[in-house]
């Protein structure tokens, strides 16, 4: 199901699209009614996923709290703060393209056959503060209860997961109904052409400039470098998963490093916190998104906010299919003022581009343990 994810969202999709003249007004307020009830569902639970996966990753590094893990972890936290941070600027440009969005009409607009939904029973920020603090702290003891704990955890964590890859098809359905009997599916999907290809362009740049910083600007260096990665990050873009791609990620960042040792043992440490990808595709997709809707253009402080939580979202990350903006949806909604299209249609577009985004995250993770080898050597 999660390989096939794109090519069941691009049908599901397709069928709206071309039998929504033939589907009556009343089918499209239950379909769109399930999409809310669905979104409510997901957002329920998330605090719980949130939690349990930082629990996790918590509790691993405690466990092996060195200097090596602590470099990593503040490298992570840079890297994952440096890379939105930039796109940032490709999303203010992004944000002034002239999308030719109609706004659809209000007093037209098609309404759910119910509106009722799953009471939130906690914040997600204080469930992402409590997973990195009880993680930690649990996790200094070694205790085997709690090492069982944080194994059960990610494994009800994983088929929450699971069951939410099979809900997003249906989640989707029912928001390009709605936008398309509201009007504005055809426009937007028209012009998100575009912006596949300036995201697709600025993981291309920033990959290569990484690369390239970190062999010296040395071009045959740089590209031999690219070349050791590439046979994970083709097999990362067809699996859509950075954690199935793993082993040839690491052979990979082995034949580009030093430290061969260092390097198979950062890759396992990062490949789910540590998403350059997700990190350069969500915030300008944000923006689109942000644009065609008409929310006004945040100031850089709201961003600032917004970005300290992604970085903290991104340790709750798993790797799945779609797992990269799951976690960012009350992110973006609590922050960006995104609402349940707005979430719909930024939920689609990425699972649709989660094969280049996973490709890119591959080839970010090789870079970083090229990064921390470096460090390692300047060191030495």
């Amino acid at each position: 199901m999660f390989r096939k994810m794109p090519f069941v969202l691009i049908l599901v999709i397709a069928i709206v699209l071309g039998l929504g003249p033939f589907i009556s007004h009343q089918a499209k307020e239950i379909l769109y009614a399930i999409s809310l009830t669905i979104k409510s569902f997901i957002i329920f639970l998330l605090p719980f996923v949130i939690f349990g996966l930082l629990f996790k990753t918590m509790v691993g590094l405690a466990r092996r709290a060195t200097l090596v893990v602590l470099v990593v972890l503040t490298c992570v936290c840079l890297a994952n703060f440096i890379s939105p941070f930039l796109s940032h600027y490709v999303g203010q440009w992004v944000y002034h393209f002239d999308l030719s969005l109609v706004k659809p009409n209000r007093e037209n607009a098609l309404l759910p056959a119910w509106s009722w939904g799953f009471p939130s029973l906690i914040a997600n920020d204080k469930a992402m503060f409590s997973g990195i603090v009880l993680g930690i702290v649990l996790g200094m003891f070694q205790s085997r209860v709690v090492l069982l704990l944080a194994d059960r955890l990610e494994w009800i964590v994983s088929k929450i997961l699971a069951s939410f890859a099979y809900l997003i098809p249906l989640f989707v359905a029912g928001f390009i109904a709605k936008l398309q009997y509201d009007g504005v599916v055809q426009i937007i999907f028209k012009d998100y052409t575009l912006i596949f290809a300036t995201v697709a362009c600025a993981l291309v740049v920033y990959l290569f400039l990484i690369y390239a910083i970190l062999n010296n600007f040395n071009l045959m260096k740089t590209l031999g470098c690219i070349r050791n990665m590439l046979p994970a990050a083709i097999a990362g873009f067809g699996a859509m998963s950075s954690a199935a791609a793993m082993p040839l990620t690491i052979v990979g960042a082995q034949a580009n490093a030093k430290n061969k040792e260092l390097a198979s043992s950062v890759v396992p440490m990062t490949v789910n916190v540590h998403l350059m990808g997700d990190c350069i595709a969500i915030p300008i997709f944000a923006y689109a998104v942000m644009k065609s809707f008409g929310i006004a253009e945040p100031s850089l402080y709201t961003y600032l906010v917004f970005l300290g939580y992604f970085v903290v979202a991104k340790f709750s990350v798993a790797a799945v299919p779609g797992g990269g903006i799951l976690v960012m949806l009350p992110v973006l909604e609590s922050h960006l003022g995104f609402n349940s299209e707005m979430l719909s249609l930024i939920t689609g577009l990425y699972v649709l581009f989660d094969p280049v985004v996973t490709c890119a995250n591959v080839l970010g993770n090789g870079a970083f343990a090229k990064l921390i080898d470096r460090l390692y050597s300047i060191r030495s």
